[in-house]
């Protein structure tokens, strides 16, 4: 009996490997194209949101460590943005290069500008919560010291705020830097996948996550939450989830625009996405308890789809092992019967599949990708690379966060801001 079942759960790894992607897929169209239908759609054109009759002041924060290089542009851009009142609190966590010079330089010039110093590298969290107590208004737009805020976004997210339970905000980070073929396959990855999982998400009730580097907050619902934790190694992760096991909403809103720089190196790339893994990881440890007493039922399948990720990280990755022992002769066919490293029909079922992402994608993403169609080849084939690099970042995660000892204070991890 024993023996029968381990045949038929080897036998049936291949199908739940290709499987899972899969419904997956098909679950993010559906809740993208659902998004889009009963609310984009029906959205003014992004470069004119319909006014409302009275736009609540906004503080923008901007966290900056080593930021010499991209500080002025960034603060520039922020300061430029339609917008009837608002200000913006640079908070320098403790540079090593010229940040503080920067910063003191632009202070001068930019109106509505206060620059704090920190006299160490305390993290990003720190920063984060140093300048949202320093901030007057209620609403916190939170941006990275590289983004470029797009004219129109803050009154996109003041409408968003209109409804009294909604804590927490992510927008819509677009690629800015494309001349590497990692430049490229990204442009596809926060169109086709991204994108439609957040307005899925959003659709279906819970987010996972905001960007860190485009979000929006109450100060009330912070404070609920107990503002940002510097014991983890992925703030964003943690926040949008102690957020909404406070009671709070956390949505996604596709006009709050912010363009950025990404790794264009396979190392760069492996980093970004491992600590993204691992913060994963952490959400679920930190978490686990709170699902099990019910504190958020409606987190529930948000917290279960994540765990069963990355089951199939491992399932993936142990099916990949058995099927190079089959093929090599080192696996007996006896003892595996029809095993089958590939199911004969995941290739063309795959392949119309990410064809028909690609095209979901290209139908709500046009209005912020004038030149989407110019990425339709990566688009399409980009999902294949996403899981592949799931499965080795959620591999490798899953035991550092499960072991590594939690540090006080998580410091900051210099980004790859791509070529240059």
């Amino acid at each position: 009996m024993g023996s029968e079942l381990l045949d038929y759960l080897l036998l049936a790894m291949p199908q739940f490997c290709f499987g899972y992607p899969f419904v997956m897929a098909w679950y993010w169209m559906a809740g993208g194209a659902l998004f889009y239908v009963t609310r984009e759609r029906r959205m003014a054109p992004q470069h004119s949101p319909e006014a409302i009759e009275h736009w609540p002041p906004i503080t923008i924060l901007v966290p900056c460590y080593n930021e010499a290089e991209n500080a002025e542009e960034t603060l520039s851009t922020a300061a430029a943005v339609d917008y009837p009142e608002f200000e913006i609190i640079a908070v320098n966590d403790g540079s090593r290069d010229n940040t503080a010079e920067v910063l003191n330089g632009l202070a001068g010039r930019i109106p509505g500008l206060r620059v704090v110093h920190l006299a160490q590298n305390q993290g990003k969290a720190t920063a984060m919560n140093t300048g949202a107590l320093l901030a007057k208004h209620e609403i916190l737009v939170c941006i990275d010291g590289d983004a470029l805020l797009d004219p129109q976004a803050l009154r996109w997210i003041a409408r968003a705020f209109r409804r009294g339970n909604v804590g927490g905000l992510a927008g819509n980070p677009r690629i800015r830097n494309r001349t590497s073929l990692l430049g490229r396959l990204q442009v596809g990855e926060f169109s086709s996948i991204i994108g439609l999982i957040r307005r899925a998400q959003t659709m279906y009730g819970r987010l996972f996550t905001v960007s860190g580097v485009i979000c929006a907050f109450r100060k009330r619902a912070l404070e609920d939450a107990g503002w940002w934790s510097p014991r983890t190694i992925t703030d964003d992760i943690d926040v949008t989830w102690r957020i909404q096991v406070a009671g709070w909403r956390v949505i996604y809103e596709p006009n709050a625009v912010v363009w950025i720089l990404m790794p264009e190196t396979l190392r760069g790339l492996w980093n970004q996405r491992l600590r993204w893994a691992e913060g994963g990881a952490q959400m679920m440890v930190d978490f686990f308890w709170p699902m099990v007493r019910g504190k958020a039922p409606s987190l529930l399948p948000t917290y279960l789809n994540n765990l069963l990720s990355v089951v199939w990280s491992y399932v993936m990755l142990f099916s990949l092992c058995v099927g190079i022992l089959w093929a090599v002769g080192l696996a007996p066919p006896a003892v595996l019967p029809g095993f089958q490293l590939v199911p004969e029909w995941w290739g063309l079922t795959l392949t119309i599949t990410y064809l028909a992402q690609a095209l979901v994608s290209h139908l709500v993403e046009r209005r912020y990708e004038r030149d989407i169609l110019k990425s339709l080849f990566w688009i399409i084939w980009y999902p294949l690379a996403f899981w592949m690099l799931s499965t080795a970042t959620s591999v490798v995660a899953l035991p550092r966060a499960l072991f590594r000892p939690r540090k006080e204070r998580t410091t900051w991890i210099s980004p790859d801001r791509g070529l240059r």
